[in-house]
This record gives C-alpha cells, structure tokens and sequence, in this order.
C-alpha cells in the first residue's frame, strides 16, 4: 500500500512536504476548511515550488464553499506549478460547513460541481448556473496561467453512504474517506461506486485518512501517547456527534457520555445555534490533556491505527484487500517522526 499524509495549512508547511518527498511517500494534502486552518491554495502553491515528485492533494473542497469557476481556477493554477501531479478532493463539506452553522451541500449539487470542475480543469466548456441564470463558460486563457493539459486526478469524499460513492461511479473519480477503518465498509463504498460506473472498466484509486500510533514495548494501546496521537481525530468524531444528534443516537453507551461531557465542557448544548463556535476551536489540532479521558479505546479502534508493528501491518493488509490503496496519516504531535513512521511501515 502507498503512504501519504494530511496537514492543516500554515506557513511553513513546504517544509514538511520536502521531508515527505524525501521520506518517499506518495502524496501530501492539505484540509480545505477555511474558518479553521489556513488556505490550501496557498499551501500547495509552496508546496509545488519546494517539490518535484510528491503529488499534491486538496482534501477536500466543496460546491457549498468554492463557486466552480474560482475552484478549477485555483486546482488548473496547482496544475501549472506542479503538472500532473494536483489531486482535487471533493465533497459535500460535512466539516467545513459546520464550522460556519451551515449544513452539507447535497450529492446532486457535489456531482454537478465535480462534473464543472472535471470539465473546465480539462479545458472542455461546462454550463454554469446562478439562480434562473445559465451559461456555458470555459477558461478564456490558459498558456502559463493555467494547465488544463496535464491530468488533474479527482476523488470524491465519502463515508459509510452510498450516495457520494455513486457520485465517484459515474464521474469516474476515486474515493477518500476520514476515519474508515471497517474493511467491510470499505467493499461496500467499492460495490457502490462501480454499480455506478455504468461497466466502466477504470478503477480510480481509494485513500482512506486516519492517525498512527506505533507501541513502543510495553506500552498500553490506550496510553496518554496513543490518546495524544489518535485524539485528534477522536475528538473530531465527538464533536461531528455532539452536532448531530441523531448519529450521536447510533453510538454506544460510553461513546453517548463522552459526547455529554464533550458537550459540557464547551459550555454549549446539541441543539444551541452557536454550537459550532464552542465545538469546533483547535479542530483537528493537538488535543488539551484534560480531554484524554474523552478518547476511548472503542473510538480510538475505530478510527485510528493503533499497536504494534503486526498489529498494524495486519490492518492495513485488510484495508487494502478491501481495496484501499493508499493510507494517509494526519499527524499533530510530531509529523516528521510520524511521517517517517509510517514510510518505514510500509516500506
């Protein structure tokens, strides 16, 4: 399986994306969530000037916070700083638009952003609509501006539905998915998006995000290292529940408290309107060690790979029967340790 890693956009982040290269992985990528990290733009435009071979990813932006034209503009720009090796993330902006207090975008308005995109980012002309108003529209320049030569590769975020799946079916893109551990899942999201695909012979690849935590001796799975390393993203899945009621409804008895103290701590409630300003501050940053009873082991289990060097490569052997070809880390504590962790792993 190849490697790769996700990093929040900040000044400096070039410099990681050098150590990543060198390390060998495969791809590097930047979140898209703009009222809590940095402009991934921005991001990879240094990341594209500082490499030569790593392939640069936005994972994930969405129709419900970029307009089509102004998005393929900035991935066909990527694309001419770094040709042929820009990856476009898409997805409904389940976490992006709930730090703004909005919903989603639908799967019908992802497919036809992902369809404009795919569109204009190869140079074809796509139909733009703004309320009763529609056009067809294209890039009027391109030369050194933009490089709708070079393919673009397009992947579609998904999770256990299989809505955005089929979505990746029938506009021939990849799959990504945060968290996804469940190598039964995983087949599913794969049966999904190729019922989709209309026979369609191509099989795009699949990246799935997760945290890593190697134990050292005899270290305990759940020790306050493994809660520091994975907590992140545990956190993250506490707070996407703590907004949502009614996935919080499908968790366990223990995971349910956790949420209730999540929602105490902040000082905020599940159905408050300014829930989000309480809930999401320092998401997916390193975790406040009074938050580590928060990160059980079920929901460590779930969605971060924690254990011993078997342990782990047992894991990510099933992940990849079930057809996942690439594993991305999103690492806080220490990513170039982290990062040369998981190069060795998969070495």
């Amino acid at each position: 399986m190849r490697a790769g890693v996700v990093i929040a956009a900040h000044p400096g982040v070039e410099d990681l994306a050098v150590q990543a290269e060198e390390l060998g992985l495969h791809s590097f990528w930047v979140n898209d969530t703009p009222m809590v990290h940095g402009d991934p733009f921005v991001a990879l435009s240094l990341c594209a000037k500082a490499t030569r071979r790593i392939r640069l990813g936005i994972g994930v932006t969405s129709p419900a916070l970029r307009s089509a034209p102004a998005a393929a503009s900035g991935f066909a720009s990527l694309n001419a700083l770094a040709p042929g090796r820009i990856i476009c993330g898409v997805g409904t902006g389940n976490t992006a638009r709930r730090t703004l207090g909005m919903q989603p975008a639908t799967a019908a308005a992802l497919e036809n952003f992902t369809a404009a995109l795919q569109d204009l980012c190869a140079g074809r002309p796509t139909e733009y609509r703004e309320g009763d108003r529609v056009r067809d529209i294209r890039f009027l320049h391109a030369g050194a501006h933009v490089n709708t030569t070079d393919p673009i590769e397009f992947v579609v975020a998904a999770l256990h539905g299989p809505k955005a799946a089929a979505v990746a079916g029938r506009r021939d893109a990849g799959l990504i998915s945060f968290g996804l551990l469940d190598p039964t899942a995983w087949r599913a999201l794969h049966d999904a998006r190729r019922q989709a695909a209309h026979g369609t012979l191509r099989d795009p690849d699949s990246y799935v995000v997760t945290a890593l935590h190697l134990l050292r001796g005899d270290e305990d799975s759940d020790s306050d290292a493994a809660r520091d390393t994975t907590g992140h993203l545990v956190l993250a899945l506490l707070d996407f529940a703590a907004d949502t009621p009614a996935f919080a409804g499908q968790l366990g008895p223990d995971q349910r408290e956790a949420v209730r103290q999540l929602l105490a701590r902040r000082g905020t409630t599940a159905t408050a309107p300014d829930r989000y300003t309480k809930l999401y501050p320092d998401y997916l940053g390193r975790i406040a060690p009074q938050d580590r009873d928060l990160v059980l082991p079920s929901l460590m289990n779930s969605v971060a790979l924690v254990g011993t060097r078997h342990d782990l490569r047992t894991r990510i052997a099933a992940l990849e029967q079930a057809g996942v070809d690439e594993l991305l880390i999103q690492p806080v504590i220490d990513p170039p340790t982290e990062m040369a962790q998981l190069a060795e792993l998969l070495a």
